[in-house]
Formats: structure tokens, sequence, C-alpha cells
């Protein structure tokens, strides 16, 4: 590329593989959310920015990557993620000082599950196959698979660099062109991915960027672009109901992971140490920040005050603070405006009559940046807001439940619908209440283990469509059949 961003670290555009400012210069500052320091200015692109990226995107693919040999794409892909890997301190860093996060847990999650990402899907296309029917009357029906166009990313805050290539690297396998619209609290590893692209070989204009943000910006233009033939996106409910109506220009395919608001099952009959360690990190990693966290738990009244004393206790246990420290298990979240909203949460629990059994404040002897307690709230109803709304933070409720009928009817009393935990060693109860939950993805007596074969989305407002493995490959993809008489 012609001229590299600044370290730490401005954000430029990258278009037709260079790096771009906005055609009117303007940009926004990006801040550490531990610190409140800026560490660099973005530049901040709107409607005239996502042209360019789209025009720069239809060139490259009609100029030859729609047409490109799967060895080819393979290849690509797996010095992707290799050159990931070999950058990983690098990209670790810049992922935390974006998010807040421990450093520790960008290094051993965010950006190996990214390099993995592209190796998986290297190694898939490369055994990629589709069906062949002969017909009594002579004729042989077969299916190939084309990529579909141009494609707008838009990519979400909490684990930026993960789950962008979790779209990404199944996109380019299958022949397409991209345009990113990365989420503008969290810009540089967009950023230099983009550059690692580059340096594994892929041609110009096949990755492009585009900074800034959604409603009436970049996020918009891009969602209602008639060039653009997909939106694949992560986020919350309410923007995925915006880029909805945008893309309904030209009837844009969607692919959405939205917000979760995730039961946790603990029967009676649980291995209550598993169930307390696991407990706390679907609670509380990634500051709860993650789609996925299981922020409504429901414990069996036998066990209810025994576990509560032992996950107070281990809640109390865990260091927020500085995310470059070692020891620190709870970082930063992500700005001051999603900080006011959790602490407001939290009063809302007050109000209804909520018990704040732990936490519920500002930590203390963090002057700078957004840190909050760990928290837990207990004796608040099914009704409460905080039971029924994404937080997206760390707090969780605790209600205690009687029958398995019971907790199901309560599990399932919500508009969200991405996933659920149970923890039982009933193994007839396991299935049983396994098949009654209605989320898309079940982990029992476990949590965030995932294979990359298998389908990954939500129901209800959780989600449309599937990704992982060949789910992701049927959305990146058009179905052709052939006929041929013989």
């Amino acid at each position: 590329m012609e001229t590299e961003p600044t370290a730490v670290m401005d954000c430029l555009h990258v278009i037709d593989g260079k790096y771009v400012p906005s055609h009117n210069q303007k940009t926004f500052v990006n801040t550490n959310p531990a610190t409140e320091q800026m560490i660099g200015s973005v530049a901040e692109g709107g409607k005239t920015e996502i042209d360019w990226a789209v025009a720069a995107a239809r060139k490259a693919y009609y100029g030859g990557w729609k047409n490109s040999k799967w060895s080819e794409r393979a290849a690509i892909l797996r010095r992707i993620g290799e050159l990931i890997l070999q950058r990983k301190d690098e990209l670790a860093m810049l992922e935390s000082l974006d998010t807040g996060k421990p450093l520790s847990l960008s290094t051993a999650v965010d950006i190996p599950r990214a390099a993995g990402s592209f190796h998986y899907f290297s190694n898939l296309i490369s055994t990629l196959g589709t069906e062949a029917y002969p017909m009594e009357a002579g004729a042989l029906n077969y299916v190939i698979r084309k990529p579909i166009g141009v494609v707008g990313l838009i990519c979400p805050w909490n684990l930026p660099l993960l789950l962008l290539s979790a779209k990404l690297a199944p996109c380019l396998a299958m022949g397409n062109t991209v345009v990113i619209k990365p989420a503008e609290w969290t810009p540089m590893t967009a950023t230099v991915l983009a550059q690692i692209c580059k340096d594994a070989g892929l041609p110009d204009g096949v990755v492009n960027i585009v900074h800034g943000f959604g409603k009436d910006a970049a996020g918009e233009a891009l969602a209602e672009h008639p060039d653009v033939s997909a939106i694949a996106f992560t986020g919350e409910n309410h923007t995925g109901k915006q880029i909805m109506r945008a893309a309904a220009g030209n009837l844009k395919r969607l692919s959405f992971e939205l917000g979760g608001k995730n039961p946790n099952l603990i029967f009676a009959e649980c291995d209550l140490d598993k169930v307390v360690d696991t407990t706390i990190r679907s609670s509380f990693i990634n500051q709860g920040e993650v789609c996925l966290s299981g922020s409504r738990i429901y414990v069996q009244r036998a066990i209810y005050e025994t576990f509560l004393q032992r996950f107070v206790a281990k809640t109390r246990e865990q260091v927020v603070g500085d995310p470059m420290q070692a020891q620190t298990n709870i970082g930063a979240l992500i700005s001051k405006e999603h900080y006011e909203r959790v602490l407001r949460y939290i009063d809302f629990a007050r109000e209804e009559g909520g018990t704040i059994e732990t936490g519920g404040n500002r930590v203390k002897g963090c002057e700078k940046g957004y840190f909050v307690e760990p928290t837990i709230i207990t004796g608040v109803s099914q009704d409460s807001r905080v039971v029924r709304e994404e937080i997206f933070g760390p707090v969780v409720t605790i209600q205690v439940f009687d029958t398995e009928e019971e907790v199901i009817q309560q599990a399932n009393d919500s508009h969200y619908g991405l996933s659920a935990s149970i923890w039982t060693n009933d193994v007839s109860r396991a299935f049983r209440v396994a098949e009654q939950i209605d989320v898309g993805l079940t982990w029992v007596n476990t949590w965030f283990l995932r294979d990359p074969r298998t389908p990954y989305g939500g129901v209800k407002e959780s989600g449309i469509g599937r990704q992982g493995g060949m789910y992701s490959i049927d959305f990146y993809s058009d179905i052709s059949t052939i006929c041929m008489k013989y």
C-alpha cells in the first residue's frame, strides 16, 4: 500500500489497495476505554467513501477474483491465517487498546480464533464438492457454486478481529469481494488485517474498509447500496432492523447474529464446582460484552443458597483493572456511553426491588476508564428490565426455580433466542430440556465450546440465518443447477 498509517494508530480507509482519507478530510477520535486517552484519529467515511469502495470491489470482482481458482484462494487464506499468528502480539495489543479487554484474553482467544477461521475455510474449500443426479431420461443434473458479488460486512466492537474473520474468511473463500465497515469504537485490527490480506497475496480491491458511523452514515450507505449483494452483520437487534429496512431496496440477502439474553439452567444434580467456575466465565469474561454470555441464571431451590454463596465469593475474587496486567480478569467497558448505560440498568434493578449481592458500582482505584464491578442481582421478577433486556456488561441476575417445567418456561420467556447452558448430571433430563429450549445453540455442562463445522446463530430476535462450516458457504455462494442431456 502506498502510505501506511502511523502507530499507535491513525486509521484511514482502505480502498483499492490504498490507504486513503475521507473526501472531506473528516476524522473522529479513537479513545482507549481503559485510560480515556486518545490513541489515534479515524477517517470518517460516508456515502462517498462507500461508493468508492463498492466500485473498487466490483472492479476486483469482475477483474478476475470471481474466476480465481479454489487452490489460489485456499493458499491465500492459509497465508492470511499464518500472518495473523506471526503478528499475534501486535494485534492482541491493538485489540486490547481498542476494546479495554484484558491483553491475556486477546492473546489467548481473539487472535488465535481469528487465524483459525482462515485456516479452517482454507481447508474446507480444498475438499468442497456438490451434488450430481442422473435421470432415467438420459440426462445429468449437476450443481455448481458461484460467488454472489460484493458483500458488505458490518462488524461489532466486542470481538472485532475474531468476528470479522469469521465472516471474511468464507466470503473470500467463495470468490466474493468485500466492503467492511468496522465498529467506530474498534477500528485498528481491521485496518491492520487489510495490510495482512495484501501481504498474503490478495489482489487490490478484494478487501476494502470504510470507517465511520452507522445510521445516516457509512453503515446505512453500505446497506442501501444497489451494487452490494449481501450484508452480514453482528450487533444488537435494533440496528439489525435498521439494516434490514435499508437493504430492502435490492432484496439483499442478510445474515444477522444479533443480541442475546441467554439462560443458564442449573439443576440440583449438577457438578457444583464445575458450574461455579464456568459460570464465572460465562458471566464476566470480556466484561460481559459477549452475545453468548449467560446473563440470566436460574438455580434449582435445593442448591440455590449454596450456589449463591459460592458464586458471590468467587465473583469478589475477580481482578478488575488495567487490561495490560497479567492478573486482570475484567477490563474496561467499551465507552463512556456504554458504561453509563450499564450503571443505569443496575439502578433499574434497585428501583425494581432487587438486591445487589456484590458489585454494582464503579471500580474503586480506577480514576480513569470505564470500569464496572462484576455485579450479581437477586430478588427481581421475570418481568424486570434487567431480566428481559440485554445489558451487555458484567451484570447477571439469579432466580430460583423448583421444577423442570417451570424453568423451561422461564428460559423461553424472552424475545431473544441465541444460546443457553444446561447444567445437570441426569442424561435423560439433559436431552429432554435441551430439545425444549428455544435457542440456536445449547451447551450442556459446558460453555463457549465451538466447533467451526457446526451452525451458529439465533432464533426470534437473536438473528437470521446461520454461520459456520457449510452454512457460511451457503450464504456466501449462489447455487446453480445445470441439466445436461446426453
